[in-house]
């Protein structure tokens, strides 16, 4: 199965990322968003990102112009018709995440492939609300997409191996390296991290270090390249409290339990980059 037209529903940062990705490497883009506002600035983010890799002489003029030209705005369910792929990057929310995909399942063709961007929903659960869950799987892209060489792609218990191949084949297409991992809450990498990220957030609350001394720890003891607070800020900290509540609820193991100070963060509206404040200032 070759898939030339991919639809992405959804305009912010995971979208216009993977929408960017894709259409650099010569696969036309459907981007949909609820409004023409969210579109509009997930465009203009495309282009300001593309703009910065041409003055970085990573592009060229021609290639800029080329990707921008790949990629259409819309507001309508019924332009993803066109697509081989759809690949659904919402906000990690299951009912909303429900919601998209039975719209999605209505109105593509039955040979189209759905995929979830999904950071620790259960696939198997997302695939049986479609009338397609052997071409129904999950593609979790990392942030920022055009940057990330990884792609996680979680095969949940009806997805068939042409799906999976075809998908594999897409993710390579695009210069990532795809790893298959099993279905299960937050798959491999934020299985992982977001705990970590979490216990951060615990070592900070009970004052045992500052929170750039935390992430200096972690860069400089660790090897990573950003510290799991800052990190936090870029994901957003309602993101890894959804994760967590996920993990909670899923596992049944207190060890999931999310850290009180990242629940008052949330509640605060202290989200990260995002809002401008989060653990740092910005």
């Amino acid at each position: 199965m070759s898939i030339t037209t991919v639809g992405i529903i959804g305009a912010g940062t995971m979208g216009n990322g993977i929408a960017q990705a894709c259409a650099v490497s010569g696969i036309q883009v459907i981007m949909v968003d609820i409004s023409e506002a969210a579109v509009g600035k997930g465009l203009s983010t495309v282009a300001g990102s593309l703009e910065r890799l041409l003055k970085k002489d990573k592009i060229s003029a021609a290639d800029k112009d080329a990707a921008l030209a790949r990629i259409k705005g819309s507001t309508s369910y019924d332009d993803l018709k066109a697509a081989d792929l759809v690949i659904e990057a919402a906000t990690e929310n299951h009912d909303l995440k429900v919601k998209i995909l039975k719209q999605i399942d209505a109105i593509v063709a039955p040979e189209v492939i759905i995929a979830s961007n999904t950071s620790s929903i259960s696939i198997t659960k997302l695939a049986a609300v479609t009338s397609r869950p052997d071409r129904f799987i999950g593609m979790h892209f990392f942030n920022p997409v055009p940057m990330m060489a990884l792609v996680e792609i979680i095969r949940g218990l009806q997805t068939s191996d042409a799906t999976h191949e075809a998908v594999q084949s897409m993710a390579k297409a695009l210069g990532k390296t795809p790893i298959t991992v099993k279905n299960a809450p937050g798959f491999v990498v934020n299985r992982i991290l977001v705990p970590m990220i979490n216990e951060a957030f615990f070592v900070l609350a009970e004052g045992l270090a500052t929170p750039e001394d935390v992430d200096a720890g972690m860069k400089l003891g660790c090897n990573q390249p950003i510290g799991p607070l800052a990190l936090a800020d870029m994901v957003g900290l309602d993101v890894c409290l959804a994760v967590m509540d996920v993990y909670l609820s899923e596992f049944g193991d207190s060890k999931y339990r999310a850290c009180p100070l990242l629940k008052e963060m949330v509640a605060a509206g202290r989200l990260g980059r995002k809002t401008g404040q989060g653990v740092y200032t910005y």
